[in-house]
Order: structure tokens, then C-alpha cells, then sequence
């Protein structure tokens, strides 16, 4: 398995944690917005030993490593690594667009997982526009909302909400879908230079207040994230 990047500790990633957070590349998306959009055809690899070296040195001070990318779930090692890093002792959490529910379901059956957290792009009717495809099997992402709904591993649902291309509608139609889910959070959008196109905005405070208004009666726990 390659890496893309490694962040030696972090207090955000992984809520509640002290951990390390390694990017994996490639991705089964192209959205708009992407913030890491250099790991989708990277340059860059950090071999999975050098990875795991490093870990095993700070297993001590660490308590998780948080998996991201890209799309982590596209690895084909993936399990085996998780299954390295839970003998260290580490708790995982993994970052995923959810396309790929049959390796979720694995990897939640098995508790190797301990954490999702799952990117919902927008609304039903404007996902794959969202995700910057034009054609997209939903019922992949609604299998995975399930998953995590229906079974026992923690999670949380969370939408980039991106000014210029999501409109008031999606959230309450994002609410009623989510319905019943554990936490839901809204993180505002932020320019920078790794995001593919650069006439998109930060909705305002205002903005993200009213969209978790219009998302709240159906899921209680919502939340704001990236706002001052």
C-alpha cells in the first residue's frame, strides 16, 4: 500500500484523539471543491514500512491514526494495514466518500474500524453533480448510509457546503434522508490552492446557521463546523 502524505499528529482529525493522519491517492470522485485535489494523480509516495515505522515509534503518544485521501477504500491492501496499525494498539478512523460499501461492510464487521466518518455530497437529486461525475450509482451511497445506521460501529455524516453549488433545498431534502442518523455536521467550504476551480465561496455564518435550522428537525445532532 503507498501514501500520499503523513501528518505526524493532529487534535482535529480524529475527534476526542491524539493521532497521526496518513493520505492515501486516487480518488473515485473529481468534486469541485476538493481540497486535496493534488492526491488524486500523485507524484508522491511514502512507502507503507516507512509508515508503520513511524507509528510504532509513537504507538506510546499516539491513540489513533485517522485514514484519509483521496479514497482510502480504493487501496487494496487497506484491511491488512489497519489490521498493522490495530496490533500497535491504535484506534482507526476512517475518512470515505462511502462508493464503496462492500469494503465498509468489511471492515465494520470485522471492528477494524472504530470511526467513519462518511462525506454526503449534497442532496439526492444533485450528487453526482456534486462529485463532479455525470453519471453516478446513488445506490452505492445509500447502501452505505444504511450500513452505518443500521450497525454498531461509531460514525458521523458530514457535508462541505460549497456557496455557488448547493442551494437551501438540499439540506432539508439532506435531512429527511439522514433521518435517525447519529451526527451530522456542516463544514463550511474554503478556497485554496489545491481546489480545482476557484469561483466557488464560503457560505456565510448566517448561511450555515440557517441550513442546520432546515436540517435539525430530522436530525437533532447537528452541528457547524469551519465558521468563526
Amino acid at each position: 500500500m503507498k501514501f500520499c502524505g503523513l501528518q505526524k499528529t493532529t487534535l482535529l482529525d480524529y475527534p476526542g484523539h491524539v493521532a497521526a493522519t496518513v493520505f492515501t491517492g486516487g480518488c473515485n470522485f473529481r468534486c469541485p471543491f476538493c481540497h486535496n485535489s493534488d492526491l488524486i494523480q500523485p507524484k508522491v509516495f511514502m512507502l507503507e514500512d516507512e509508515i508503520l515505522t513511524f507509528l510504532r515509534k509513537r504507538s506510546r503518544i499516539l491513540e489513533g491514526v485517522c485514514i484519509t485521501g483521496g479514497e482510502p477504500t480504493l487501496q487494496s491492501g487497506l484491511k491488512e494495514f489497519i489490521m498493522a496499525v490495530k496490533d500497535m494498539g491504535l484506534e482507526v478512523k476512517l475518512d470515505t466518500n462511502g462508493y464503496r460499501p462492500d469494503v465498509l461492510a468489511e471492515l465494520c464487521s470485522e471492528r477494524l474500524v472504530d470511526y467513519v466518518a462518511m462525506d454526503i455530497k449534497s442532496s439526492r437529486e444533485n450528487y453526482a453533480k456534486a462529485c463532479g461525475l455525470v453519471h453516478l450509482d446513488l445506490d452505492k451511497i445509500e447502501e452505505s448510509v444504511e450500513l452505518l445506521k443500521a450497525g454498531d460501529t461509531a460514525y458521523e455524516f458530514r457535508t462541505t457546503v460549497v456557496k455557488g453549488l448547493h442551494e437551501k433545498e438540499d439540506f432539508p431534502a439532506i435531512g429527511k434522508w439522514l433521518e435517525g442518523c447519529s451526527a451530522y455536521y456542516l463544514q463550511a467550504f474554503k478556497d485554496s490552492e489545491q481546489v480545482p476551480n476557484h469561483y466557488f465561496e464560503t457560505p456565510s455564518k448566517l448561511e450555515m446557521q440557517l441550513y442546520a435550522k432546515y436540517v435539525k428537525p430530522y436530525v437533532p445532532h447537528v452541528k457547524l463546523r469551519g465558521i468563526d
